[in-house]
């Protein structure tokens, strides 16, 4: 029996068995371990197993002999010894065993030798290495929300345990946090490098590095998997594969690093491809094997949907920072014309809004609008909206006029977008109410319009509230544009007010009439500061005559202010040549009165540059106004509506020139019109040492 249990642990046991002598040198194994590994045994018989184990690359070789010779000496076994042992032949593969060592001894006999049992169990370990792996990696990928460090943290998970290189590379859409079309991905779409991690440094061998576009040859695993989303393994990469002899770079550089085995994996989320990972492996000898590309899908499949929700993240973020403006300027000037005060309540995303915007003379333009709808559709047409009436006040319109070609923009697009093969119109501006008004505070005037439901509330120094008469043209993008602009000349300490309120043109008067008592009753303190009245009168529109506060409401006022002659000067003139001279001298006085003597030559000659024009052109009075402001503003009426244009004289012209040597002398010029006629205007800055009060600066 025991001769036959002999043979069967020498030849037919799954363990391999290795017998040492008392000197620790091989004597004898079994065909078990003859096979482990595929490691040849031949050829170590009579070595020790430190000598053994460096043969196969083990670091701790010494440390195991001492710990046989412990066996040996006090025959205590050691079991289950966990050792990665490499083959010592092409291609090195490495391999896990555990092995138990016991001594052998015949009864109470002297020792023997040591037994050692070895068993194979690399498959267990990679298995348990893949895990523990997939558990660290799933605690490092996805640590924050921007797309590129998500990429870093994949390559930078799985160098060097899984691979020797990794890169990830991301479609260009998807960097800008758009989504890409569901689905395989057909076309030349570029993808860019994300993150990479290496052993290698890849940048001498001119590999992409991360924001550069990375290039992927037609016909390639990459390409394949990128159309049919399905990953692919290399076990042995063959370097003549018709794949990169076609690409030279690409079959340069994978000579340089010797790759040898590889796996490509789309990155999938959400149905959508987002881009792709490469595992490389040239350093470790063991080739990829099918677990390895399971692990490799885990992996990629958890950094695809931690991309996607950064991807999503940032776009709604970034939807929420530039598609949902303020309904506010993100900073209300500070005007000479009116001192300001707004508030809004808005706990949704709003489609209301409100500006204020300078023009030329020292006037001031104030807007308020509200939008059906919410959402980012409607902040972007907000944005639309105010981006509109921006560019038409820079052209000096007035608000009839402005409203009449922004109803007529609003409509234009609206019908384009009728077009498109969805159907429907995607353009929320089309019923939007508008207000519009501009006040001048050398005149006192205050001309306003309104498209829509809304309408301005004016208070009189006194504290009085009432409704403005202002005619109600139809919403913008409805119906046909008749607006009419109405002008008050308000006291100087008068205000304003612009508000998102429908309830105030609801027709119905009694809510009407108690809100303007209550308003009333807020202006009556004068000395309250306009901000506290402002968010009072806020909470009154806000509350009105609802059960429930109003969810948006924006609240604009406008205090206006007067120019005295420590700002104003202003003259009218005969139209005949001898007001040209008595022009240029009332200007040049005016401005030693003010301190202003440094601007005196450049005053001059605009001057009479403009008032010559006007005498030439004109046939009815001209005015002359000088406005010292936050600059130095020249303005010349006269009852002819023509607009003089800029144009370049020849050298044998006599004339021409007036308007070309102004905009050479002045910061900006312009026209308007008015009522009869119209006004040329340019503006000088003003000495540095001088503000806008005609003080020195303050230091």
């Amino acid at each position: 029996m025991a001769e036959a249990v002999l043979a069967a642990l020498f030849s037919e046991s799954p363990v391999g068995l290795h017998v040492l002598d008392t000197e620790l040198r091989l004597v004898r194994y079994n065909s078990a371990a003859r096979n482990i590994g595929a490691f040849p045994m031949e050829g170590f018989l009579g070595r020790t197993p430190s000598e053994t184990l460096r043969a196969f690359g083990y670091e701790g070789a010494d440390e195991v002999e001492a710990m046989v010779r412990e066996v040996l000496r006090t025959g205590r076994p050691r079991r289950d010894v966990l050792m990665r042992l490499r083959s010592p032949r092409p291609p090195h593969t490495q391999t896990a065993v555990l092995v138990s060592w016991f001594r052998l001894q015949k009864g109470h006999g002297p020792p023997l030798g040591v037994a050692a049992a070895v068993l194979d169990v690399t498959g267990q370990y990679r298995a348990q290495a893949r895990l523990a792996l997939l558990e660290r990696a799933s605690t490092r990928i996805g640590t924050t929300m921007d797309l590129f460090r998500t990429a870093q943290e994949l390559a930078d998970a799985t160098v060097p345990e899984f691979a020797d290189t990794v890169t990830v590379d991301l479609l260009d859409p998807v960097l800008r946090c758009e989504a890409p079309q569901a689905g395989p991905l057909v076309g030349g779409i570029p993808l860019r490098r994300a993150g990479w991690c290496s052993l290698h440094e890849l940048e001498q061998a001119g590999v992409p590095m991360a924001g550069q576009v990375s290039g992927f040859p037609a016909g390639s695993p990459y390409r394949q998997s990128l159309a049919d989303l399905q990953p692919r393994l290399i076990g042995r990469l063959d370097p003549e594969a018709a794949w990169l002899t076609d690409e030279p770079f690409r079959h340069r550089l994978l000579e340089v690093i010797r790759v040898h085995s590889m796996i490509v994996v789309p990155l999938c989320a959400r149905g959508r491809v987002l881009g792709l990972v490469c595992f490389y492996r040239w350093r470790t000898p063991d080739v990829y094997e099918d677990d390895d590309l399971t692990l490799a899908r885990q992996l990629t499949d958890r950094t695809a949907l931690c991309l996607d929700n950064a991807r999503q993240y940032n776009r709604g973020r970034l939807a929420a920072r530039l598609l949902q403006p303020t309904p506010r300027p993100p900073e209300v000037p500070v005007h000479s014309a009116v001192e300001t005060a707004h508030s809004y309540v808005s706990s949704r995303s709003g489609a209301n809004w409100f500006d204020v915007i300078p023009l030329p003379g020292s006037r001031v333009a104030l807007a308020a609008g509200q939008i059906d709808g919410e959402g980012i559709r409607a902040a972007t047409t907000m944005g639309e909206l105010r981006a509109a009436i921006g560019a038409l006040a820079a052209l000096d319109l007035s608000p009839d006029e402005l409203l009449e070609r922004l109803h007529e923009l609003v409509a234009r697009l609206s019908g384009q977008e009728l077009l498109l093969p969805q159907g429907g119109s995607a353009n929320l501006a089309v019923g939007a109410s508008c207000l519009y008004a501009v006040y001048d505070p050398v005149t006192r005037e205050c001309v306003m319009s309104r498209a829509g439901v809304l309408r301005p509330v004016l208070v009189t120094p006194d504290g009085s509230a009432e409704l403005a008469d202002v005619p109600a043209g139809p919403a913008l993008g409805q119906g046909m544009p008749a607006y009419q602009s109405v002008a008050r000349e308000l006291p100087e300490g008068s205000v304003v007010m612009l508000d998102s309120y429908p309830v105030l043109a609801d027709g119905s008067s009694r809510p009407v009439e108690g809100l303007l008592d209550r308003m009333t009753a807020v202006f009556a303190d004068r000395s309250r500061p306009l901000q506290n009245a402002c968010d009072a009168v806020t909470r009154i529109l806000g509350t009105g005559h609802r059960e429930q506060p109003e969810e948006r409401t924006i609240v604009l006022l406008a205090r206006t202010r007067a120019f005295g002659p420590d700002r104003l000067a202003e003259w009218v003139l005969r139209p005949e040549p001898e007001s040209v001279s008595q022009a240029r001298t009332l200007a040049v006085d005016q401005l030693t009165a003010w301190g202003l003597d440094e601007l005196a030559f450049t005053t001059e000659l605009v001057v009479s540059e403009l008032v010559t024009n006007a005498v030439r052109y004109s046939d009815g009075p001209i005015e002359l106004r000088l406005i010292r402001d936050r600059a130095l503003t020249c303005e010349v009426s006269d009852t002819n509506s023509t607009v003089p244009h800029l144009r370049r004289a020849q050298a044998e012209d006599e004339g021409g020139r007036g308007l070309y040597i102004t905009a050479q002398l002045t910061q900006r010029w312009g026209t308007r019109p008015v009522r009869r006629g119209k006004i040329i205007w340019a503006e000088q800055a003003l000495p540095d040492h001088v503000s806008a009060a005609g003080t020195p600066a303050p230091h």
